[in-house]
């Protein structure tokens, strides 16, 4: 930016210059004769003498008119403008038509010109009392370029950019976003942060303004200093601290970088971990970050003065409050005179004080502790102080924010009413009830609000809705089913009324289902719920065969559940359910049938299918009723993080129908926020029995159905494939060895696996969530640590077959060879192939007579109660689109015949 004045010179006469001087006293109101002042006239003529007649004086000749003075301005003008105008550019200095031009008047006028920051360029020139300002207007911003930002997306560092495009440019607001962005860069850690603008031209007076970011690397804590600590550890110190020391360990973590708000809040929880830990009087005398030489870490110095350690002398409770006595709330407090001091003991007394209060209505209960120090005996006294206040009614209900959720579907679960008195455990249950819809944001309280009079509150409900939607997707890889996909679309709040809708729909190479559901929580506004959920189920078993897929049966279930459900009390609830199943099972026929009796007539061949899948063919109707007990006092229904939930179901198939039988099952949880530190651990366990109600007769067939057995596996059970624990068939094929002795194969992917299920199962599971930075918390991450352990058995133990040489339906003299059942020599049950088909007390053996069947073994494996244990780490993550699990499992513990699998992974999103 340049600025000039200049002055311009012209030859004057003598002549002019009077004009220019007569002039200048006209406009100036001076009187002026010829040039000369009045009172120098009248000082010059004499006084006329005493009887003499005065003689006119002659008029002096007039004095020439002075010339113009160039330093008087007579225009300005202005140039070089091009899109403001003159007279706007005139408007900002203070020079005139008429007045004088001095050097100071034209540097005030360059200043105010600079102060616009309109222009690049600009001077003024004095041609004669023509005053020319020349100007190079600033240009205009055309756009604005970030490059070399990885760390910092865009949407991170524009909105902090106080220049836009169609702005003027300038420097100082180039400099001003300079500093934001590398005030941004501080802020996550990068002190190296360099941030060039540049400027690149363009036509039309126009420009791209490039800031050139060289981001550096991460400011790392190198170290972490304290001094003047004598009775804790510097690493018992660091513990206590938010903020790290950069190690290899913790290259997950965010707090090893420097944040001058970290480091602050860690002065405050230094003096917290001193004051639970008695020294009264600790200080941090203070708390320096230097940057190290090679500008890359910090390195942080505290020096604290920790003082004398004290212990509690006299406690005591002192009640204003008609309904508390002193003396009896004195007995219960926590702490005894003689413990050592501390002062979150003393924070949770007043807390719980205040809950007591409130339970009995006194909403706005003040309780103040009262410290007294003693430092001759290091003692501190404390007097809780119950100060008088009104018991309290509700005055109103407020919901707030709300703008698709109907105010009932809020308003019935507040367990206080308008007009009952109020009771702070109350207002906790309403709190944990409207988070439990899921419905809104999380960490939803009620506000409690003074009222129209002192003994009058106003609960307000002040709630954010969040989506409620919820489309998901899933995906997972077995290695049976290959690639396994699922969908399900489902809205938790249909129209804002509070009902559940939802269909789902699962897809692999060996099953498919769909379901559509609904559920009423009020219905007709009352304490009842209701739902319905009809649905479609196929499922294809397989085996392989040369490491081919083969189906085995097919299992089709139509059917539908209704329930109802109404709470006995706040925590406690019973539901009532009404299922009917018709299921359809079959076989390949083309596989697995043949002509056994020799009449053309094909059957299930059990030497093809094996006996327990001959058994399971069929079409039959299940009419199943339950009843189910539920307990639940967890704070959330989606993410809990205290609280327990308990529930008890039993069923009874055999009201019509088919089947028979009684399946009970139970279910616990309990959910611990440890030390309200963020890390949340929780333990569950479930288990189950279904106890046949028919016989269905004959030796290795089990009374309980296939498919009303329970199965274990993904995704109960981590750490193994789907059904891939518990009793199952492995049927092996025999090959030669080099001797041409047959061999059985035992490669699990070239076997046929056939899981039977189980009458009896449990499993339990352990599980710690960790907490993390806040980087990652904003990202929504929440790892853990689970450890699960359990077991499926108790079935029949089936008729098998061991056949290593292959067999004909004939022998070599033409004989018809049947099957017939038996043990081998450890007392397992085998069927082995005869030709003379008489039972033991004479009579024609009921056997079948066989086909030509390939050379097989059957191992039967997995009935046993013996717990499987697994072990590994998970990750939940709320990614930008949508929910996402995913699991890393290890087994500790297996049975033979078990399936294993290490990783699954879960994805969805919501709307």
């Amino acid at each position: 930016m340049n600025r000039r004045s200049e002055t311009g010179s012209v030859a004057v006469t003598p002549k002019a210059y009077n004009r220019a001087k007569t002039l200048a006293a006209a406009l100036t109101g001076a009187s002026m004769l010829a040039g000369v002042p009045y009172s120098a006239l009248a000082q010059d003529e004499a006084a006329p003498q005493e009887g003499t007649v005065a003689q006119p004086t002659p008029a002096p000749a007039p004095a020439p008119a002075p010339a113009p003075s160039e330093n008087v301005i007579r225009s300005i003008s202005v140039s070089g403008a091009e899109r403001l105008e003159p007279t706007t550019i005139l408007s900002y200095i203070r020079l005139r038509v008429g007045q004088e031009y001095t050097s100071v008047a034209a540097d005030e006028a360059l200043k105010d010109l600079g102060a616009t920051e309109l222009f690049s360029n600009f001077s003024i020139r004095n041609d004669a009392g023509n005053v020319v300002i020349t100007v190079t207007e600033n240009p205009v911003i055309n756009r604005i370029v970030l490059e070399g930002n990885k760390r910092l997306d865009n949407d991170k560092i524009l909105p902090e950019i106080k220049l836009a495009p169609r702005q003027i440019f300038t420097r100082s607001k180039v400099r001003a976003d300079v500093a934001r962005i590398i005030e941004l860069y501080k802020r996550q850690g990068r002190f190296a942060a360099v941030v060039e603008p540049k400027m690149v031209q363009l036509p039309q007076n126009r420009v791209d303004v490039v800031f050139e970011i060289t981001e550096g690397p991460k400011s790392k804590v190198r170290q972490i200093n304290i001094i003047g600590n004598e009775q804790f550890s510097d690493s018992d110190l660091r513990g206590e601290m938010v903020t790290k020391q950069a190690r290899w360990h913790r290259f997950f973590s965010s707090n090893t970088s420097y944040d001058p708000d970290r480091l602050a809040f860690d002065q405050q929880k230094l003096r917290q971990y001193y004051l639970t830990e008695g020294y009264a009087d600790f200080r941090v005398v203070s708390a320096v970050a230097e940057l190290t030489p090679d500008q890359e870490d910090f390195i942080i110095t505290y020096v604290v003065e920790e003082g004398e350690r004290y212990k509690f002398g006299d406690v005591e409770v002192e009640s204003q409050l008609r309904d508390f006595d002193s003396d009896v709330m004195s007995q219960g407090l926590p702490m005894q005179g003689g413990d050592w001091y501390d002062a979150k003991a003393v924070e949770d007394t007043v807390e719980q004080l205040t809950e007591l209060a409130g339970r009995f209505g006194y909403a706005f209960a003040d309780v103040q502790p009262r410290f007294n120090r003693n430092p001759e005996d290091l003692t501190m006294d404390i007097t809780f102080i119950l100060r008088q206040a009104p018991r309290v009614y509700v005055e109103r209900i407020d919901v707030n924010g709300n703008t698709l959720t109907q105010d009932k579907v809020i308003r019935r679960e507040f367990r206080l009413a308008e007009g009952d008195a109020f009771n702070s455990l109350g207002v906790q249950r309403t709190t944990a009830r409207i988070n439990s819809l899921g419905y809104f944001q999380e960490n939803f309280e009620v506000n409690q609000v003074e009222g129209s009079a002192p003994d009058r509150i106003v609960l307000e409900a002040n709630v954010e809705e969040q989506p409620t939607g919820e489309l998901q997707f899933s995906a997972g890889f077995s290695s049976i089913e290959q690639f396994i996909l699922a969908g399900s679309i489902r809205q938790r709040n249909f129209r804002g009324r509070g009902q559940t809708i939802g269909l789902s729909l699962n897809y692999s190479q060996f099953s498919r289902s769909a379901q559509v559901s609904f559920t009423e929580p009020y219905v007709f506004d009352r304490n009842i719920s209701a739902g319905l959920d009809i649905y479609r189920r196929d499922f294809n078993s397989f085996n392989f065969r040369n490491r081919e897929r083969n189906t085995t049966f097919e299992q089709a279930t139509t059917g539908m559940a209704l329930r109802v459900g109404v709470p006995l009390t706040e925590y406690l609830s019973l539901v009532g359910s009404y299922t009917l199943n018709y299921e359809e099972v079959s076989l390949d026929e083309n596989l697995f049938f043949s002509d056994l009796d020799g009449d053309g007539i094909t059957e299930c061949d059990p030497l093809l299918a094996g006996r327990f899948l001959c058994d399971t063919i069929g079409d039959r109707l299940s009419s199943i009723l339950g009843v189910s007990l539920s307990y639940n006092s967890l704070n959330s229904r989606l993410r809990p993080t205290r609280g327990t939930s308990f529930t008890f179901s039993t069923e009874f198939a055999g009201l019509g129908g088919d089947v028979r039988y009684v399946r009970v099952r139970s279910r616990a949880q309990r959910f611990w926020n440890i030390a309200n530190s963020g890390f949340i651990f929780s333990l569950s366990a479930e288990g189950g029995t279904v106890l046949p109600l028919q016989d269905r007769g004959g030796a290795g067939v089990d009374d309980v159905l296939l498919t009303d057995r329970f199965f274990l596996g993904e995704p109960q059970f981590r750490g193994f494939d789907i059904r891939g624990v518990g009793p199952r068939i492995l049927t092996q094929p025999y090959v030669p060895d080099a001797d041409g002795n047959p061999v059985p194969i035992t490669d699990r992917d070239s076997v046929r696996d056939d899981a039977i299920g189980g009458r009896n199962y449990y499993l339990a599971r352990a599980e710690i969530e960790l907490p993390l930075g806040t980087g990652a918390r904003e990202l929504g991450l929440r790892p853990s640590i689970w450890v699960d352990v359990g077991a499926l058995w108790g079935v029949e133990t089936p008729i098998l077959q061991d056949n290593p040489n292959g067999i004909q339906n004939v022998d070599n003299d033409g004989n018809l060879l049947f099957i017939e059942r038996g043990t081998d020599d450890d007392g397992n049950p085998i069927q082995f192939v005869t030709t003379n088909p008489i039972a033991a007390d004479g009579t024609t053996a009921n056997v079948p007579s066989i086909r030509q069947n390939s050379a097989i073994r059957e191992v039967f494996l997995g009935n046993s109660p013996s717990p499987r244990v697994t072990a590994g780490i998970g990750v939940n993550w709320n990614s930008p689109f949508g929910p996402f699990r995913i699991d890393f499992a290890q087994t500790i513990r297996k049975v033979e015949g078990d399936d294993e699998k290490t990783f699954t992974f879960n994805v969805g999103t919501q709307f």
